[in-house]
């Protein structure tokens, strides 16, 4: 599956290099010129990694990983900076930065640690049609992404990381805010329904998911 990168650059000749480099070497990418773009971007749509400036206008990059971080956004970070002192790289590392590359640079060095980025997170748990990423939490069946409610999210993580496996009744229960045995049923129903997922029930044992 082509990996997706969010840029933020708004140095237009710069960014015009690292999009036609970038793509050249089979990434998608979605070029903004601003934070708010940026953001607007991440609303409607899920990146695999995200390659920021962090003077740009608007929003700068350590504000809108600071926002995009509160709201769970997990996806990998490289930042992009030119005159920035050591405190300020790192706020950005503990704000959930991956990477720094300084201007200025070789674009091939960008491509270099977007590789070896993307190659450490690309540990997706595909199940047929699905695809899963146990890092950003994000689900894709037929390379659309689906949205789970919280428990039945716990769930389907539960079940994935442990397929053809028997997962504890009580391992289960724990994915519940109000644990029951009703309650489970009705998660598990659910979530067999909005991703076709064969689920069977091991009496007095657990659940196991099967390949379909």
């Amino acid at each position: 599956m082509t990996k997706s990168i969010l840029l933020m650059e708004d140095d237009l000749l710069l960014g015009e290099t690292i999009e036609e480099l970038l793509i050249s070497n089979g990434y998608t990418v979605e070029w903004v010129k601003d934070g708010q773009s940026a953001a607007e971007c991440t609303y409607d749509s899920s990146y695999d990694l995200y390659i920021f400036d962090i003077n740009v206008p608007e929003i700068n990059g350590f504000e809108l990983l600071e926002d995009l971080r509160n709201a769970s956004d997990e996806t990998p970070t490289i930042f992009i900076y030119a005159l920035v002192d050591l405190d300020s790289i790192s706020t950005g590392f503990k704000l959930g930065a991956d990477d720094y590359i300084k201007k200025p640079f070789f674009p091939e060095e960008l491509l270099i640690r977007v590789n070896v980025k993307l190659a450490k997170s690309d540990n997706s748990l595909v199940l047929g049609n699905i695809s899963y990423d146990p890092q950003t939490k994000v689900i894709r069946k037929d390379g659309e992404i689906i949205s789970l409610g919280e428990v039945q999210l716990h769930l389907f993580d539960m079940f994935i990381s442990h397929r053809n496996k028997v997962v504890d009744k009580n391992l289960l229960l724990e994915c519940l805010e109000h644990p029951s045995s009703v309650g489970l049923r009705v998660a598990i129903t659910k979530l067999k329904q909005t991703l076709n997922l064969n689920i069977k029930n091991v009496r007095g044992v657990g659940y196991v998911l099967e390949k379909s």
